[in-house]
């Protein structure tokens, strides 16, 4: 099968129901919602429409689950000279925990558009329900044009580099954090579910960085809760009851940003968001 290669078809459709003149059309895109530890990141890539005219994003420019880590990394520097802006939004494992995962991507995504320092005159988001119109409008300016679009980071290229964007950040933070818990192996599997960052949770506890409101381990309850190098609190009386992990429902996100987590079991599936 031939793989699918990204363009700007529909981002210069939405500078055109924008109008003529200079538009900016930011895609954006999210990694870790699936992780087991660690922050989710929103990645945006803002693109520069001048009367019909966009600048073309680097070749090789993919959904980041299609590429390996070294060309993602190689590509990051090429999207930063040819976007108008990229940003990275930020929503941390404690803050995921006291909002949930779906509120916290919202905020991640606010956070993203805020640090491009731009005015967008649209948005193309991979999924298919709107979350942030509502959020952006303000009593001066309605909100910019949110266009829905399920796939997008893989056909639409200001998504595909907003996911890049963000995939490589993300991974670095990841292998920051290990240096501080490198028995969970987040340096390799990034906070994903693999066999050796379960088994570490089963044996020593979950760490500062887990999402702990999550089923983690693959035993029914966490050992001991640690801090950074250090045990911060002591593990569970006998007599406590492990809450179960909530049965999977159907989300009213559509597929966009959904609180279902899908566990992962081998470190292949580490690329999954």
């Amino acid at each position: 099968m031939t793989a699918v290669v990204p363009t700007l078809d529909v981002e210069h459709a939405l500078a055109a129901r924008c109008g003529p003149g200079h538009r900016v059309i930011v895609g954006l895109d999210e990694v870790g919602r699936g992780a087991l530890a660690g922050p989710v990141a929103i990645g945006a890539c803002a693109i520069e429409v001048v009367d019909g005219r966009i600048r073309e994003l680097p070749a090789g420019v993919r959904d980041s689950k299609k590429l390996s880590a070294a060309r993602r990394e190689a590509l990051v520097a090429p999207i930063e000279d040819a976007a108008h802006a990229t940003a990275v939004g930020w929503a941390s494992a404690a803050e995921i925990d006291e909002v949930g995962i779906m509120e916290a991507l919202t905020r991640a995504a606010l956070r993203a558009l805020d640090a491009l320092q731009v005015e967008a005159d649209a948005i193309l988001l991979d999924g298919n329900v709107d979350v942030l119109s509502a959020q952006l409008a303000t009593a001066d300016r309605p909100a910019p044009l949110v266009e829905l679009r399920v796939a997008a980071d893989r056909d639409c290229a200001s998504v595909s580099a907003a996911s890049i964007v963000a995939k490589v950040a993300r991974d670095a933070v990841m292998v920051e954090l290990d240096a501080s818990a490198p028995e969970y192996g987040w340096a390799s599997n990034k906070g994903y579910g693999a066999a050796v960052h379960r088994e570490a949770i089963d044996r020593i506890g979950t760490h500062e960085h887990h999402r702990r409101t999550w089923r983690l381990g693959s035993r029914p309850a966490p050992v001991a809760v640690i801090g950074t190098g250090a045990v911060a609190a002591a593990a569970p009386p006998a007599t406590a009851i492990p809450i179960p992990a909530p049965a999977p429902v159907a989300s009213p996100a559509g597929v966009l940003w959904s609180d279902q987590w899908y566990p992962q079991h081998d470190q292949q599936k580490e690329e999954r968001r």
